[in-house]
């Protein structure tokens, strides 16, 4: 057999140069070398041999003792240019945990070494050929004996018998031994080989068990002849043997069932012993209150910087009297005295804690507003507006909406009076920011203050005597409301999150049971808040909550509307058609306003438009009165004085309109407007003699005087048609009068005619007394013989009562057409009647009016 290359002491020499060399070679000797091919593996496939290039290397494997303890590498090692050994990878056995004979290799001489402590794991370990097996088994007991010594265990091998290595062991350990000091003298490699082998041997079987097996076999000891004898012999022996040992296991079948029993009644209370001393551990540690605890809830300080200690000791009783409830204690706990004991210490840590943190917010609250109160800077001040500011207030009350948080789920009964001190002191401070600032704009505002329009004032005196700008009274209210409704959400929002509401949304309802009638509920248009959630499961639950807060927020917020009230009553003294804007930003404020925790405010809103609305009614009611004292006077003729006077009204009504205010403005016209007509027909009645004059002229004035108005105004429009319409009527009624004065035969002739035909035929009419031929001819001779004098005392007549003359063009255009549609009327009964006679037509007639 070819000589090994673990037995080259050239080798080991340039082997041990090499790890001297290196770095990490410290004081390590080698203890084997030998040559190896290296190829590299595939995971989860059997890389065949020949398939990748093999590159030569050396394995050598050294060692180092420190004190008891030896440390061992496996060293890797190729060939540079010059075909020096120099050191190429290097691995600690300690961290070996796989050796694998490789199958796929017919002659058994590859193998793979895996380590634990490699980096990628993803990377297949590389694999080491051998030139024959003894090489191969050579290395490897020296590896295994290696990690056992060092490690005390062997790591997982497959892919080759250890029972088989160790008798290959025996086999070839004393002729290496043997070679190796015959040639290279007593080496400590050699020695240290052999001692491996001696150990895995030991490992495998004793000295002691080999000889007594051989004593044992030398007793079988027969001749090459007694083969089946000693086959048949062993059979025996082999069935008495078993027969015996079932005889023993019956005899001690009860003995060993009672000790079973005893050892399951055993193994069952130790195991119940050791649950329910982890239950009572668990109880136990329930049931116990750490001193700290303990002292924070009873004497702890409530300032900010101790509110974490109090946090987490509010946490502690919150899951401990959770733990102690019955829902969450089993049964038999619940009747124990000592949880009964505890629960009732609980109760009074609680009650105490609660007592104290109440007391301490409910003088909080009160303290910070009274600071507040007490520094004029906060307010407004002769000449200087100030802008409420409450950010610092609400980051000071941040600092305990946790511990709220906490008393709630304590004792939800303290939330009330915490509340009801809240909402006290900061209502104080509301009303004192809103009067200051109400004052100091109002004392800064010095409109010129207008006197109240009258519309019974005769025409043209003081047309334009209300034509004072008045509009920084407007903004008076507007600055109010711009500065103060943002503010007032943002407390009534920050006061329902703060103190802790389970209501996540608001919507205003049409029921308002649950709003007081004082303040700001006096109103019967407001509106209440309720829970907006469809759910029945939390209706109970969410009206309790909406009923608190809806009460709450009208403490917090009552009385602040007095301020708002007095700006808009001083608003109104210097200029009533103030409240036209004023009710327009409200309406605009309004209609901005979601319905939220701030829903309230909706109400404040709501209450305040609806008293300036009976601020304006009272002003229109008034003007409605002005109007009907006319009706008192005895002969009134021409243009009624507040015709003119409420188009310039109108006019500055409209100069006033913001938003959404149109329909309160057109709720005005209608009034007015409808008293206006009512009061004009009833002074026409009082003369009828003139009744027509005086309405046609007063529905013309009122035409004209409206007419652009009309055209951008809707209500406006519809008024004046139809103040056009009874216009067309009265003069109508005045001209047929005018017209039967001077042509009277010539119509009653034209209607005894009609009278007759209605009981007479047409060919009788003639031979009637009154109605002849002659009658006819000495009507129309007398009528058209003083025409003209006729149509100039009929002009006359009009012009006579009229005292418009611009009138009087379009009215004699229509006497002048009313007069020729009923002569034409005459010639259409004269043909019917009197087909042979001959008058002059309607054409001729016009003919002669013309000029005239």
């Amino acid at each position: 057999m070819a000589r090994s290359s673990a037995d080259d002491m050239e080798l080991r020499r340039a082997c041990q140069a090499a790890v001297d060399g290196s770095s990490a070679g410290g004081k390590h000797k080698v203890v084997l070398s030998i040559r190896v091919a290296k190829s590299r593996g595939v995971w989860g496939k059997s890389a065949k041999l020949g398939r990748q290039m093999a590159k030569p290397r050396v394995l050598a494997i050294t060692t180092k003792s420190k004190g008891q303890r030896t440390k061992a590498l496996l060293r890797v090692l190729k060939y540079s240019t010059g075909g020096v050994l120099e050191p190429a990878k290097l691995y600690k056995l300690k961290h070996l945990s796989k050796v694998e004979v490789i199958q796929n290799d017919p002659s058994g001489c590859t193998f793979t070494l895996g380590f634990d402590n490699l980096r990628s794991q993803s990377v297949a370990p590389p694999q080491w050929t051998m030139r024959n097996k003894d090489d191969r088994n050579r290395l490897l007991l020296c590896i295994l004996n290696l990690f056992k010594e060092i490690m005390g265990r062997l790591p997982k091998v497959v892919g080759v018998d250890v029972v088989e290595m160790a008798i290959w062991a025996k086999e070839n350990t004393p002729a290496m031994s043997k070679q190796m000091k015959t040639e290279n003298g007593p080496d400590d490699s050699g020695m240290a080989e052999s001692d491996s082998t001696v150990t895995v041997e030991k490992d495998l079987v004793s000295q002691a068990e080999e000889e007594d097996m051989e004593a044992l076999l030398g007793t079988y000891l027969m001749g090459i002849g007694e083969a089946e004898a000693f086959s048949e012999r062993l059979k025996r022996e082999f069935l008495a043997l078993e027969a015996a040992n079932v005889h023993a296991l019956l005899e001690s079948e009860p003995l060993i069932e009672e000790i079973e029993s005893r050892n399951n009644t055993l193994e069952l209370q130790t195991a119940n012993n050791k649950l329910l001393t982890k239950e009572l551990d668990r109880l136990l540690e329930c049931l116990h209150i750490p001193n700290e605890i303990a002292e924070c809830l009873t004497d702890g300080s409530f300032g900010e910087a101790h509110m974490v200690k109090i946090i987490e000791a509010c946490e502690w009783l919150s899951r401990a009297i959770n733990v102690l409830e019955g829902q969450n204690l089993a049964l038999q706990y619940t009747n124990m005295r000592a949880v009964k004991e505890k629960r009732a210490e609980l109760k009074i840590l609680k009650s105490t804690f609660v007592r104290r943190a109440s007391e301490f917010l409910r003088n909080y609250f009160a303290s910070l507003v009274d600071l507040m109160l007490s520094d004029k800077n906060n307010f407004s001040q002769r000449g200087q507006l100030k802008r409420p500011d409450h950010a610092d207030l609400r980051y000071n009350y941040r600092s305990y909406a946790r511990l709220l948080q906490h008393l709630k789920g304590l004792d939800k009964s303290c939330l009330g009076p915490l509340r009801k001190a809240y909402c006290h002191s900061l209502n104080l401070l509301l009303r004192r920011e809103a009067r200051e600032y109400a004052n100091e704009l109002r004392s800064n505002t010095k409109p010129t203050r207008s006197s109240t329009f009258s519309l019974e004032a005769p025409v043209g005196s003081n047309l334009t005597a209300n034509s004072t700008d008045t509009s920084s009274v407007s903004e008076v209210y507007s600055k109010m409301l711009t500065v103060f409704i943002p503010l007032l959400v943002d407390e009534s929002s920050f006061f329902a999150h703060f103190m802790c509401f389970d209501i996540p949304m608001l919507l205003l309802h049409g029921d308002p049971t649950n709003v007081s009638n004082n303040g700001i509920g006096a109103s019967e248009n407001h509106q209440n808040l309720t829970y907006a959630n469809g759910t029945d499961a939390k209706t109970s639950h969410s009206l309790d909550d909406t009923m608190a807060l809806n009460e709450a927020l009208q403490e917090l917020l009552d009385g602040i509307q007095e301020d708002f009230h007095a700006v808009i009553e001083w608003g109104c003294k210097i200029d009533p058609l103030c409240c036209i804007s004023m009710h327009g930003t409200t309406e605009r404020y309004l209609s901005g306003q979601k319905a939220d925790t701030a829903g309230f405010v909706r109400l404040l809103l709501g209450e305040l438009e609806s008293r300036i609305s009976v601020q304006f009614r009272r002003y229109v009611d008034e003007a409605c009165h002005q109007i009907e004292k006319n009706e008192r006077n005895v002969r009134q003729m021409g243009v009624l004085p507040f015709i003119p006077r409420f188009a310039t009204l109108a006019t500055r009504m409209e100069q006033y309109i913001q938003g959404q205010s149109r329909d309160l403005v057109d709720q005005a016209y209608t009034k007015i407007v409808s008293i206006m007509f009512v009061t004009m027909e009833k002074i026409a009645q009082a003369d009828p003699k003139y009744a027509d004059i005086v309405l046609f002229e007063n529905y013309a004035a009122f035409q004209n005087s409206l007419y652009d108005l009309a055209n951008v105004v809707p209500i406006l429009a519809k008024f004046y048609h139809q103040a056009s319409e009874l216009y067309e009527q009265a003069c109508t009624r005045h001209i047929n009068m005018v017209i039967y004065i001077h042509f009277e035969k010539l119509f009653l002739f034209a209607r005894r005619i009609e009278e007759c035909l209605q009981s007479s035929p047409a060919e009788e009419i003639p031979f009637i007394v009154g109605l002849s031929k002659v009658d006819l001819r000495k009507t129309l001779k007398s009528t058209f013989s003083g025409l003209d004098k006729s149509a100039n005392a009929m002009y006359k007549k009009l012009q006579k009562n009229v005292t418009s003359e611009e009138l009087m063009p379009s009215l004699w255009e229509k006497c002048k057409k009313e007069f020729l549609d009923k002569y034409d009327t005459f010639i259409q009964l004269v043909a019917k009647v009197y087909p042979k006679e001959t008058i002059p037509s309607v054409v001729e007639i016009r003919d002669l009016l013309t000029p005239m």
